[in-house]
């Protein structure tokens, strides 16, 4: 039985993770729209939804080690007041330039209100319930994502792309609210410890010019920029090694089952994210449809996803959830091989089937990971692996959408989305699901090292 308090958390979690994911979804739905309106190209509208995982992920370990020393409580309300201010500058931007910063300004907001989120659950949840918690708040993620393409669909439609930003700043307004009056309790774990400056940036430093690298690695300065973010990378987990008090503690992953089980979340992630973007561009650039009509078939996976993951929380209170996040991932290869199949004549049936699939899949992983993660470490290291989870899942979702990018700039270089190209678009998305299916492969396999890594250790102890 959950008292008061966990009630309030898990709704809390439960409404930021609708605002968060409605958000990325919805602006996919209204991407055509703002594109026109300002001009850009197939690259520049492309970072529409880059830009706000592209920000979260840079500033997420650093955010991480702070949320711990002043308060999780505390760095949740920022995040969510900094996620306004996002949603009110865009409202009043006037360019592309403009825009893109207020999307980078919700994305820093996510990298602080979406680590305090975990670790509060993981701290102020009892452990036979987490599950259960973690499923709930995945059920908000894919209500968010479900909504988001209906309601989007038709807010963008018959009022216009900002309409679908109006109507999500009074539930973040109620959010900040909730935990201003309802949370009286405040989590810290690390209130002692000095921060680690120079670890902070040489961490932020080398995920941007590293992610920067691979969204543009068909030029010279984006192979350049991956290599160099790569060096930067490498020393700071050096640097990291010998820090008493480090930004992040490198040597957690030391635990296999612990670094497996984020190497799968990050392949999941990797290969879900896509799903949304090339199907909205099959559905408005190859089919022809307005976004309204795009919206109500994009519903289709976020409903499936919503009942299957606050039932695989629940199931991965009882049963090992990773055995859980496994059955998930498999069945999403079938789905990804299943939708790199799709053309411009392939029947709406068997492009639902392909979503029901691939739903199904990640509603069984989601959830079923989160909690196999937090598990395999001890409360000391709640901070580190939440950051660990949250920046795995950020980079994937990141290199996700900077794979479209990639893909589509090698394929289309810098024309126009426009269905006057629609053999390119098609062709750009088949290959962009055969390496998602790929990433599923390489998932699934690192979760059985996983699995047979944490059975031995039982049995040696």
């Amino acid at each position: 039985m959950q008292s008061k308090l966990e009630k309030y958390i898990v709704l809390i979690s439960f409404i930021s993770s609708i605002v968060g994911v409605f958000v990325i979804n919805g602006v996919i739905i209204g991407v055509p729209d703002i594109a026109r309106e300002f001009g850009m190209n197939n690259v520049i509208e492309n970072w529409i939804p880059t830009i706000f995982v592209f920000a979260a992920i840079i500033l997420t370990v650093p955010a991480g080690q702070l949320a711990g020393k002043i308060g999780f409580k505390k760095t949740l309300i920022i995040g969510c007041t900094i996620k306004l201010i996002g949603f009110i500058g865009i409202l009043l931007a006037t360019s592309p330039e403009t825009f893109l910063l207020f999307r980078a300004i919700q994305g820093i907001g996510v990298a602080f209100s979406n680590v305090s989120e975990l670790a509060i659950i993981a701290l102020g949840i009892k452990e036979e319930s987490r599950g259960k918690a973690l499923g709930i708040t995945a059920t908000g993620v894919y209500v968010g994502t479900s909504a988001a393409p209906v309601i989007c669909g038709f807010l963008v439609e018959n009022f216009g792309w900002k309409s679908m930003f109006y109507i999500t700043i009074p539930f973040l307004v109620l959010c900040i609210l909730l935990m201003i009056f309802k949370l009286d309790s405040e989590w810290k774990v690390d209130e002692k410890i000095k921060i680690d400056k120079k670890g902070s940036i040489l961490y932020m430093i080398g995920t941007f010019l590293f992610i920067y690298g691979f969204s543009d690695l068909v030029t010279p300065i984006g192979k350049i920029c991956l290599i160099i973010g790569l060096i930067f990378l490498i020393v700071f987990a050096i640097y990291e090694l010998r820090q008493k008090y480090p930004v992040f503690n490198v040597k957690i992953f030391k635990n296999r089952s612990f670094t497996s089980y984020n190497i799968a979340g990050f392949c999941g992630y990797f290969a879900v994210t896509v799903v949304t973007t090339i199907l909205n561009y099959h559905f408005q650039y190859i089919k022809g449809w307005d976004p309204e009509t795009a919206g109500l078939i994009l519903i289709i996976s976020p409903i499936i996803m919503s009942i299957t993951a606050i039932n695989a929380g629940r199931l991965s209170d009882k049963y090992h959830p990773q055995k859980i996040a496994l059955i998930g991932m498999t069945i999403s290869i079938f789905a990804f091989i299943l939708l790199s199949l799709v053309n411009a004549n392939t029947s709406l049936h068997i492009i639902i089937i392909a979503m029901i699939l691939q739903a199904l899949g990640m509603g069984l992983f989601s959830s079923p990971n989160m909690n196999a993660i937090i598990g395999s470490v001890s409360k000391d290291n709640i901070t580190d692996a939440t950051g660990a989870l949250i920046t795995m899942r950020s980079v994937g979702q990141t290199m996700s959408l900077s794979l479209i990018t990639l893909v589509f700039s090698w394929i289309m270089g810098n024309l126009e989305l426009s269905s006057k190209y629609a053999q390119m678009i098609v062709q750009s998305s088949q290959t962009i699901c055969v390496i998602c299916a790929l990433a599923c492969i390489v998932g699934a396999i690192v979760s059985i090292i996983g699995i047979k890594s944490e059975n031995k250790i039982k049995k040696e102890l």
